[in-house]
């Protein structure tokens, strides 16, 4: 594992897999970090096929330094940014939930760079439609809220901080103005990113070679073997397509 120093920002911790590019670059969810199945079997994949793969913590989260409720979603773009830039060369972004409005807003600021694109159940401006207008007003009035946590056994922590910043930075108003090979890979029993705000999202980037590949059967992890196996295909379709 390496360490990415900034001046201004807390230490990131990463893991870089030498190969040829592009580089793909793994994006976690919300409150995740670079140690769940999806970003290790990414790499796993990377070593096996001789590709170049990264995979980071954001800062407040898994190894990097800083603490979690400092945090906006604006940051975590940042530091997403600071891992591109890093790399130095073309990527291709792959964004897990909360991980694939990062990947948006990163390919936005570096869209030279960024090549293609690999959502698992993106979830764009959830801030505004994943929470009801009495936590949004606990978030206004209290700072922070806590909710239960499905995928953990510690409660799910949202800050004031981060919701704004996810206010501040809403996508799906309009046109998103990315052209480069995209592939959204979407469970249809995901409780908590509608599967038809996916399909909404395909139909906001501007360019055409975008696609919706729909798991008629898959949650919000997409973590089993299955499902996984459809992520890498997705991973291969798009990086194919810009060697």
């Amino acid at each position: 594992m390496h360490y990415h120093k900034r001046a201004d920002r807390p230490r990131i911790a990463y893991h870089l897999t030498e190969g040829r590019g592009p580089t793909v670059v793994f994006l976690p969810g919300y409150a995740s970090d670079m140690s769940g199945s999806k970003a290790l079997a990414v790499e796993a994949w990377a070593r096996t096929n001789g590709r170049a793969a990264l995979r980071f913590d954001y800062a407040g989260c898994g190894e990097s330094d800083g603490a979690f409720e400092d945090q906006g979603l604006a940051d975590w773009r940042d530091d997403a940014l600071a891992m591109i830039d890093l790399v130095g060369g073309p990527v291709v972004l792959v964004g897990s939930s909360m991980g694939g409005w990062i990947m948006l807003l990163a390919a936005l600021a570096r869209s030279a760079q960024v090549v293609g694109m690999v959502g698992i159940a993106p979830a764009p401006d959830f801030t505004d439609w994943g929470f009801n207008d009495a936590q949004k007003m606990a978030l206004l009035s209290d700072g922070r809220i806590e909710e239960h946590s499905d995928y953990s056994d510690q409660p799910t922590v949202t800050t004031r901080t981060f919701w704004q910043s996810g206010e501040a930075n809403r996508l799906m108003h309009g046109p998103i103005a990315l052209s480069g090979p995209t592939r959204l890979v979407q469970g249809q029993r995901d409780p908590d990113v509608p599967w038809e705000r996916t399909v909404r999202l395909a139909g906001n980037i501007a360019g055409d070679d975008v696609q919706t590949w729909l798991i008629k059967d898959g949650d919000h992890r997409l973590s089993r073997p299955q499902d996984i196996a459809m992520i890498l295909r997705a991973i291969e379709d798009v990086s194919g397509e810009v060697e």
